[in-house]
C-alpha cells in the first residue's frame, strides 16, 4: 500500500528519498490544495474508495494516509 502511494507522488515530481511516515504533504512537500484535491482522486481511483471531504484533515501525513487507507480497506 505504501509503495501505491509513493508511486502517486512521485507523478507530482516528490522524489521517494522525501518521503517518510512522518512527511507532512503540505509542509514538507509544497503541496497546495489543488495537489491534494488531485491526490485524493488519485488515491481514490488507485484504492477504489470515496473519501469524503471531512476526512481531508486526517490525511495531511503519509503515516496518517496510511492508517486511513488500512482502515478502509479493512472495511471494504
Amino acid at each position: 500500500m505504501k509503495n501505491q502511494v509513493i508511486e502517486i507522488l512521485k507523478q507530482f515530481g516528490i522524489s521517494e528519498s522525501a518521503i517518510t511516515d512522518q512527511t507532512h504533504f503540505t509542509r514538507d512537500l509544497g503541496l497546495d490544495s489543488l495537489d491534494t484535491v488531485d491526490l485524493i482522486m488519485q488515491l481514490e481511483k488507485e484504492f477504489g474508495i470515496r473519501i469524503p471531504d471531512e476526512d481531508y484533515s486526517k490525511l495531511t501525513t503519509m503515516q496518517g494516509l496510511l492508517t486511513y487507507l488500512e482502515a478502509e480497506q479493512a472495511i471494504a
